[in-house]
């Protein structure tokens, strides 16, 4: 997909923007992403961003990608999270054989994909394939997907594990149960999902040792050199990304809200306080970095494979640092602002609670356990081996 055309994707976008922060509330209520929005980010092309050409998609850099949702998640952040987990998922299957993908997309190449990655469950091999059991929680955006990804081992008849994997379950396989009742992310509808003796042929199961050799058999067909990016990077970005997306939104409503604020105990104009000002450059100036950090790794990863190279672990640790402190930079930012908005932004209305607690919420992700990403760049750092999957 030419620049070009990355841009005209987001900026259909941005012009979704009003529509989807007016009907921010109503996700919240309805506990799971507008309708409506998914229906026009299907439009705009959003999901087909990650897709492989061979489908209808538009293979675009990760950057763009990135862009895209984290734009998203400036006007509302549960759309923003569903959206940045639902279209990474595309780039995931091109990854299985390809007979999955045609299982998926054959007919109809707008099919969405949840997940549930954590290790909540497990299969064992048979003649047939693998018979999957367990109880996966937290799989965004599951009411509007038709298929779901799931992690866990592959075990062997005295319990042990001998692979891990992901699984690529059909809708009728497995039990959404609705369990969503939550004080941030109230729509993404991350709700549990139950898979008991669901046997999966053996083109749904792709292994994390393949994805991390780069052997994964999509890659025969699916040359494009953004199928070739480490997941370890791929995937915390995917959680980090809408989260510096809500920060970029929370500063924006903040910067008009205080342009217009009187203090009702002083009756001075907010604008007019210095500190106000000092504490609108240190947001934006953590928001700002955040950003940039994430997006050179990205672009800096990108480059090493369009060259025929793949990051090395100093680059692929620095990825998981720098994505970590973006969770962290935005969220000290949304909560700095928050804290200095005045007692309005309290009200259910106010689209600076909906950030503060979304942003918060967001932050308890596997992927943005800092002291773990931190352990592994030092372990780098100091010439030890980093052995963690998630780099």
């Amino acid at each position: 997909m030419s620049e070009h055309a990355n841009h005209e994707v987001i900026d259909r976008i941005k012009a979704l923007l009003p529509g989807f922060a007016e009907r921010a509330q109503e996700t919240e209520d309805l506990r799971r992403v507008h309708p409506q929005n998914i229906a026009e980010l299907d439009e705009a092309g959003f999901f087909k961003l990650c897709q492989p050409a061979q489908w209808g998609g538009y293979e675009a850099d990760m950057e763009a990608f990135y862009t895209a949702a984290m734009t998203i998640a400036s006007a509302c952040p549960s759309t923003g999270w569903c959206a940045s987990i639902l279209g990474i998922h595309n780039w995931h299957l091109a990854l299985f054989p390809q007979q999955a993908q045609e299982d998926v997309w054959g007919s109809d190449t707008t099919v969405r994909i949840s997940s549930s990655y954590a290790p909540m469950g497990a299969a064992t091999k048979t003649d047939d394939g693998f018979l999957l059991n367990g109880k996966w929680s937290w799989s965004s955006g599951c009411d509007h997907a038709d298929w779901v990804f799931v992690g866990g081992p592959v075990l062997d008849d005295s319990g042990k594990m001998i692979d891990f994997c992901t699984f690529l379950v059909e809708k009728s396989q497995y039990e959404i149960l609705d369990v969503w009742h939550v004080a941030g992310l109230k729509g993404t509808g991350s709700n549990d999902i139950l898979i008991k003796d669901a046997l999966i042929p053996a083109h749904r199961v792709l292994s994390f040792g393949d994805m991390a050799n780069t052997t994964s058999p999509g890659l025969e067909i699916n040359t494009n050199p953004i199928y070739r990016m480490p997941w370890g990077t791929i995937h915390p970005t995917t959680i980090s990304t809408p989260i510096v997306g809500m920060a970029f939104g929370c500063y924006e409503v903040h910067r008009e809200h205080q342009r217009a604020r009187v203090r009702a105990a002083f009756g001075t104009k907010v604008k007019d306080d210095p500190f106000a000002k000092v504490r609108l450059a240190e947001a934006a100036g953590d928001i700002d970095a955040a950003w940039l950090q994430l997006m050179r790794n990205v672009r800096e990863e990108m480059d090493l494979i369009k060259a025929g190279d793949f990051p090395g672990m100093d680059i692929r640790t620095r990825a998981r640092r720098d994505q970590v402190r973006a969770t962290q930079r935005s969220i000290d930012a949304i909560g700095l602002l928050f804290q200095n908005s005045g007692a309005r932004a309290l009200e259910d209305t106010s689209p600076i609670q909906r950030f503060w607690r979304d942003a918060n919420a967001g932050r308890v992700h596997a992927a943005n356990e800092a002291t773990k990403a931190y352990i592994m760049y030092g372990q780098n750092e100091f010439g030890e081996k980093v052995a963690d999957s998630m780099v």
